[in-house]
């Protein structure tokens, strides 16, 4: 989920074509959650191969991302998660029982023959388990693009790699990436324009938007520090923020006080262990030790592992990858070109 900073953010619009050319390291968990979430049928059963196994992510994760290759010329790399923070447990916890919720719900809406309701409800009930991990890595390395196991938090390393000049930007759609110190965070880099919002059960418009932290802190007038104690306020997935204080109100005594332990005491007195809290995000579990050549799309293992093995169309799937120029040779994403 994340720590919510959307009113108080200045996100500027950024057109695919300008990343043309540009690494960006991707959430790559976060990718999936939002295929299993969305890529379903009418009534929000997900895609299913033959033998009933989930296919929603795989299906996602391969049109999608030859897509932003052929038509953009983007560069991928995947950070995968590695063990979450002790802190998180609690967070992971709420979501679990919240998972459980939108099922009974759903479950519901199908008894009653409510379609919609009953996909709405199916798009907050996705469980990403190992296999389908496993799965979504090796069907990148069939394609040929980089890999990279984080030690904890895939955000956290993808924001390291972005500091280190090893991409030109984090890909996620959670805020936390910048309190990992990320200096441009892509958000909502898709080729459909659109997300659904299920408290809504309708889809809105969307558009790629880039954030910048150095110019972001400069409009809210705070250090990087100050926006991890202006994100501890309104909660994080590592704490539960203090109840009746949202993003405005944080950044309005950030800006007063500078740090939690400067509040009054009707305030900091709610926020528990703030410099443990702080160090989740100033000094994260990340490595440097990964590489990120882009490599040939075996075709041949593409076609067994989508078509054969999980009943993917062959038509569909080899026209993807003659579009991404995956075929024959030629790789558009390891083509060379400048980062920045």
């Amino acid at each position: 989920m994340g720590v919510v900073l959307t009113p108080i953010v200045h996100p500027r619009p950024i057109a695919l074509g300008d990343l043309r050319g540009k690494m960006l390291a991707v959430d790559a968990h976060g990718d999936l959650y939002q295929f299993l979430a969305l890529i379903r049928l009418r009534d929000g059963t997900p895609l299913k191969d033959a033998q009933g196994h989930i296919t929603s992510h795989l299906s996602g994760l391969f049109f999608r991302t030859t897509r932003l290759i052929a038509d953009h010329g983007i560069k991928p790399i995947f950070v995968f998660d590695g063990r979450p923070p002790a802190e998180k447990a609690l967070e992971l916890d709420r979501r679990r029982a919240i998972r459980a919720t939108f099922e009974r719900e759903r479950a519901e809406a199908l008894a009653r023959g409510d379609e919609a309701q009953a996909y709405a409800k199916a798009t907050m009930t996705s469980r990403l388990t190992k296999d389908m991990v496993a799965e979504a890595r090796e069907l990148l390395k069939l394609l040929g693009l980089p890999v990279v196991q984080a030690p904890s938090e895939g955000e956290a390393q993808a924001a390291h790699m972005a500091r280190r000049h090893d991409v030109w930007a984090a890909v996620s759609k959670d805020y936390d990436t910048m309190l990992f110190g990320a200096p441009r965070l892509l958000r909502f880099l898709g080729v459909s324009g659109k997300e659904f919002l299920p408290s809504q059960g309708k889809f809105r418009p969307l558009v790629p938007e880039l954030l910048d932290l150095d110019e972001q802190l400069a409009a809210w007038r705070i250090s990087r520090e100050g926006l991890i104690d202006l994100a501890l306020l309104v909660g994080t997935d590592f704490n539960e923020g203090v109840r009746g204080i949202g993003p405005k109100k944080a950044l309005a005594l950030v800006q007063k006080y500078g740090q939690i332990e400067a509040m009054p005491p009707e305030i900091r007195n709610l926020v528990a262990d703030v410099a443990p809290l702080r160090r989740i995000y100033l000094a994260p579990q990340v490595t440097d030790d990964y590489v990120i050549p882009f490599g040939e799309a075996d075709v041949d293992g593409i076609v067994r592992f989508l078509c054969e093995d999980r009943q993917f169309s062959r038509a569909r799937v080899m026209d993807a990858l003659t579009r991404a120029r995956m075929v024959g040779g030629v790789r558009a994403a390891a083509e060379s070109g400048r980062l920045f």
